[in-house]
């Protein structure tokens, strides 16, 4: 029987499983198999995600993402974290480094602290498609929702009272919702705390359900906090409380477009191990 090694990362409790696919080199559709079957909390390994280390022509190796249900995203901002982590705990690269996704070129920085895990930080590709305040009606109620692109989709909806919100349940309505039609969209519920302080909620697609925290929506509700606020600030610095209650540093610059982005945060690496996959790769 042919076994594979994996890898269990977390950032933020986003949780993934990692593979080294230079070597071995298994196809798309296999990915996904892999995907949906060792994701799975009760009856696999258990994770958020899939992340895939592959060759790259234009930086340091290429990183893929399949969401729990086989899907694949185009970034994930914690998973590109955990990669990070990897490279540097496996690959031995130093400080920094540069790896594609199928976003654009990610830029990281690696910090290392004792007792504490890495601090890693992420040069987000710059966010597109902002739209505010657009009108949805969800059974017959209108609400207002944000709108942006950081990778992947992101609706940012503000609300008081977080804790109370059913998350599953509106994020389910608005991530299938027609205006976001045909490749959906993630959604962040946001309450701000303080002008540089917000604490976010997100169900995310593909898992299809609220993880403890999702690295793009922490960007994506961040920027949309500074333009809900009307900050004239040019340099911007925004600490996210994610439901793991560990906090997300986001910084950025702001003047016609939002640019520089970076995502900071602690990430760990759990365990290793190996894994019998045969009977999927041969299906």
């Amino acid at each position: 029987m042919k076994k594979i090694r994996f890898y269990k990362l977390q950032a933020s409790g986003n949780d993934f499983i990692l593979i080294n696919n230079y070597q071995l080199k298994i196809k798309e559709d296999k990915l996904k198999k892999i995907a949906r079957k060792y994701c799975a909390r009760k009856t696999g390994i258990g994770a958020d995600g899939l992340l895939v280390i592959e060759p790259s022509k234009r930086g340091n190796f290429k990183m893929r993402i399949f969401n729990a249900d086989g899907s694949e995203a185009e970034m994930c901002g914690n998973g590109a974290r955990c990669v990070v982590l990897w490279a540097n705990s496996v690959r031995k690269i130093k400080n920094m480094t540069f790896f594609e996704t199928k976003a654009g070129m990610i830029e990281a920085k690696i910090k290392e602290r004792k007792n504490k895990g890495a601090l890693i930080s992420i040069k987000m590709t710059d966010p597109f498609d902002l739209k505010l305040e657009i009108p949805l009606v969800l059974e017959k109620r209108k609400i207002k929702v944000n709108y942006v692109n950081t990778g992947v989709p992101h609706t940012v909806i503000f609300v008081e009272g977080l804790e109370k919100i059913p998350i599953e349940e509106i994020g389910r309505k608005v991530r299938f919702h027609k205006r976001f039609l045909p490749q959906g969209t993630n959604v962040n519920f946001v309450e701000i705390l303080k002008d540089d302080f917000i604490k976010i909620r997100t169900y995310e697609r593909g898992v299809e359900g609220e993880t403890f925290a999702c690295g793009t929506g922490a960007v994506a509700s961040a920027i949309i906090t500074t333009k809900f606020l009307k900050s004239k600030n040019k340099r911007i610095k925004i600490n996210v409380l994610t439901k793991s209650e560990e906090r997300l540093k986001v910084y950025f610059y702001q003047n016609k477009s939002i640019t520089d982005v970076w995502l900071e945060g602690s990430v760990s690496l759990i365990y290793e191990g190996e894994v019998y996959i045969v009977r999927l790769l041969h299906c």
